[in-house]
């Protein structure tokens, strides 16, 4: 599946800011409220952040091969 320039950059941008800083977010108040379940909440918003930056890693490691690729191709 190709994603346009549009659609990765949300997608990026959800992963390196929006989920880390929800993380930090419900750590802080979680802790300062003692909510029961703010460790397994951490947990599960940690695990989902790094499958979804590996997924991204991945894709653009794929995206770059192929760009190389091609740039060989049209050199000789």
């Amino acid at each position: 599946m190709k994603l346009n320039n549009n659609t990765y950059n949300y997608l990026k941008w959800i992963v390196v800011v929006l989920l880390p800083a929800l993380g930090t977010l419900i750590g802080t108040v979680g802790t300062a409220f003692n909510w029961e379940y703010t460790q397994i909440t951490l947990v599960i918003v940690t695990a989902v952040t790094t499958f979804l930056g590996a997924l991204i890693g991945v894709s653009t490691i794929g995206y770059n091969n192929a760009q190389n690729i091609d740039t060989n191709y049209t050199k000789e």
